[in-house]
């Protein structure tokens, strides 16, 4: 990870930790292109954390906006997962 990458995260989880209680109900919002399997990807990420994923299409279908409503037990949980799903292809982190 490079330095500014690293920073923005740092900078991210103090700002969290200073808004937040844990654990805490986190939103995730996501926009990725709709090809290949992106949303199963980030669907996949939150598999098994009793999450509440909901996906809407653009209105040309090319991309998809994915929001996740899931309980997170802190900071670097949060982190963690925005780190796992960067690795998808096109993938925008709102």
């Amino acid at each position: 990870m490079d330095q500014k990458t690293k920073e923005f995260y740092d900078r991210l989880k103090v700002e969290l930790d200073m808004s937040n209680t844990w654990p805490t109900i986190y939103l995730f919002k996501f926009i990725v292109p709709t090809v290949n399997d992106n949303v199963e990807r980030v669907e996949h990420a939150f598999d098994c954390m009793g999450a509440v994923i909901n996906t809407k299409k653009s209105k040309t279908g090319k991309y998809t906006s994915i929001s996740v409503d899931v309980t997170m037990k802190d900071s670097q949980e949060i982190v963690e997962k925005y780190l796992e799903v960067s690795t998808i292809e096109g993938i925008v982190s709102l």
